[in-house]
């Protein structure tokens, strides 16, 4: 299972996405967009409000193929050790009744994500946010 840490700093995004990009399995490569969005949506948060001003945490990223309700998905998983904090559950739903020039900016990211994924999960182990993404095998594969 394919496994990075990085220093919690938003210049970490490029390599981020660089150790998607070479350890996607292949029957998820279309996937990748969609990957690439998620990790920088989750990552800019844990990134910019994880860990206390002035100190840099740690991330984890890691990808595994997995069955999941018996049929193959991609699990992504990001870790930090800041402070609890469940996206699912604690951000704001966005009114998407207004329309976009007075709409507040931000706020649409954990929405973007449960629209591109199968299964969204969240858990506080071990003194430590633990994210799971869960994205289906593309239908034309």
């Amino acid at each position: 299972m394919p496994q990075l840490n990085v220093p919690a700093r938003l210049e970490q995004l490029a390599f981020v996405n660089d150790f998607l990009t070479a350890n996607i399995p292949q029957e998820f490569r279309a996937c990748l967009s969609n990957l690439e969005l998620v990790a920088e949506e989750l990552l800019v948060n844990v990134f910019s409000y994880a860990y206390p001003e002035g100190t840099t945490g740690k991330a984890e990223i890691l990808l595994k193929s997995i069955y999941f309700d018996g049929r193959p998905m991609l699990c992504f998983t990001i870790k930090d050790w800041g402070a609890p904090f469940n996206p699912f559950a604690e951000a704001p739903k966005p009114d998407l009744t207004t329309d976009a020039e007075t709409r507040p900016i931000g706020g649409l990211g954990i929405y973007l994500i449960c629209n591109v994924t199968e299964h969204q999960a969240y858990s506080y182990e071990a003194q430590a946010n633990v994210i799971d993404v869960y994205f289906a095998l593309p239908e034309n594969h």
